[in-house]
């Protein structure tokens, strides 16, 4: 029986692909992982953990300061996040609140943990359409880190055996991911998307945005409140 280590952030994606997990191994074989890593959004933690608490999940917490590094609007206050952009300016470059080589980091800390533990699945929720450009996103940069921390790995050189990463919703936009979801019953007013909300969501920055439309694509009414609601269309 595989054991899966779910990356939880908190968010629409991760508790998605938590559910799925569960679905697919049942939850005595899955548990999750959530990393403070001084983000200025640091609700999505407390989300994570009633995510957890409502699967009756484990939750670890790994903390990590990434604050040293910086160069990131999720990172370091003095940087802003981006509003009020449409779906074709996300991509055009790689924005200010992509944090230098987080799932990277995130990732090799999972496989260390994943090792130690005997799970030999990861699950991350990243894919590569509805996204904003980040290059950690992509399944390239998967199936690399893939090798490389196998490669790395005492089970990999003593025993042949793999750690498999897996970004189940790879390939999917995110109204294709809330459909999945809704199936699943996932508690999708437990999670936290948004980049800049206080005690509610700022409906504007590029995660809340694609967000809204993802929701308004599936016909689904998104559980949030939002301080402003302004969902677009492609």
């Amino acid at each position: 029986m595989a054991k899966i280590l779910v990356l939880n952030s908190g968010g629409l994606d991760s508790t998605t692909c938590l559910g799925i997990a569960i679905n697919e191994v049942s939850k005595e074989n899955v548990k999750t992982i959530s990393f403070d890593f001084g983000q200025q959004q640091i609700k999505e933690l407390d989300c994570a953990k009633e995510i957890a608490k409502y699967y009756g999940v484990e939750n670890k917490i790994l903390k990590i300061d990434l604050t040293q590094i910086g160069g990131s609007a999720q990172t370091d206050k003095n940087i802003e996040v981006p509003k009020s952009r449409g779906l074709h300016e996300m991509t055009i470059e790689i924005p200010v609140t992509w944090t230098p080589q987080r799932n990277t980091i995130f990732l090799t800390l999972a496989h260390a943990y994943a090792e130690v533990n005997k799970f030999n699945k990861i699950f991350i929720g990243a894919n590569q359409i509805d996204f904003s450009g980040y290059p950690d996103c992509r399944d390239s940069f998967f199936k690399s880190l893939q090798e490389t921390l196998n490669r790395g790995s005492k089970i990999f050189n003593e025993e042949g055996k793999i750690i498999k990463i897996f970004a189940p919703l790879q390939f999917m936009n995110k109204a294709a991911i809330i459909k999945e979801g809704i199936k699943l019953n996932i508690p999708y007013e437990l999670t936290w998307s948004c980049y800049d909300g206080k005690e509610k969501s700022c409906g504007q920055c590029d995660s809340c945005k694609l967000r809204l439309n993802g929701f308004k694509e599936a016909g689904v009414k998104d559980p949030l409140e939002y301080e402003v609601k302004n969902g677009y269309s492609k």
